[in-house]
């Protein structure tokens, strides 16, 4: 399958011209029956976690095959009719080109990729090459999030964030995402930089409310596998409760 000509400047259009303060929220669904419960609620659009993904298809953060993150990500996607962006790691070895079409073939419009492996990073430069030949080959097809990954796997500088975070958006990244980003740092990363600022909601530690992260800077909010993990949750202490 793949996604309705517009879909993907659809989804883009839901980045622009936000109102400080009013985010896009895109919540992550891990299979079918999660994304369709996520459109009827009136979300615009989704945007699956790998990790959400993995976790479902019982595979630790990381680990799950990219052969079955395609697949589990072509039943999301076909399974509503709102835009879907997928995490897709750090590309799974995969060239920039075929990447683009397998996410094509997906039904997707956009994606996240990280600038890490094995949580060691990617050289910024080398990455951002990466990042151009996929912006190239996508020609406006598929929406690109680029993961800044110094908050989890370097030495969490703030100004070693935004110049990866520049490198990447000069290579035609669209939105940037620096994962896990402490809250009082964002206004810092919104004044240093340019275009989309993506945030994650933190449905675990009782962190700041998306609103208070738009408030902050924020242009779009995901939620890692935070609804996955509070969905499991609520099945184990249903279960508990069924227990004689």
């Amino acid at each position: 399958m793949t996604a309705a000509p517009g879909k993907a400047e659809a989804f883009r259009a839901l980045h622009r011209g936000r109102p400080h303060g009013d985010p896009l929220i895109l919540p992550g669904p891990w299979d079918a029956a999660s994304a369709r419960a996520l459109a009827q609620a009136g979300f615009p659009a989704l945007a699956t976690p790998s990790a959400g993904v993995a976790a479902a298809l019982g595979y630790e953060d990381g680990h799950l095959p990219a052969d079955e993150m395609f697949a589990a990500v072509t039943r999301i996607a076909r399974a509503v009719d709102v835009p879907v962006t997928a995490d897709v790691e750090d590309g799974y070895g995969i060239a920039p080109a075929e990447l683009v079409e397998r996410l094509l073939a997906a039904g997707v419009v956009g994606c996240n990729i990280e600038d890490s492996t094995g949580g060691v990073l990617k050289d910024p430069r080398e990455h951002a090459d990466y990042l151009a030949g996929f912006r190239e080959a996508a020609a406006g097809r598929i929406f690109l999030n680029a993961r800044v990954d110094t908050f989890v796997h370097g030495d969490g500088d703030p100004e070693r964030a935004i110049e990866r975070a520049a490198s990447y958006v000069a290579a035609g990244a669209e939105c940037v995402y620096p994962i896990m980003a402490p809250a009082d740092v964002l206004p810092l990363l919104r004044a240093g930089i340019e275009g989309p600022l993506n945030a994650l909601a933190r449905l675990d530690t009782g962190g700041p409310s998306p609103a208070a992260l738009g408030e902050l800077g924020a242009t779009r909010i995901t939620f890692g596998p935070g609804l996955q993990r509070k969905a499991m949750a609520a099945l184990r202490e249903t279960a508990a409760g069924l227990v004689p």
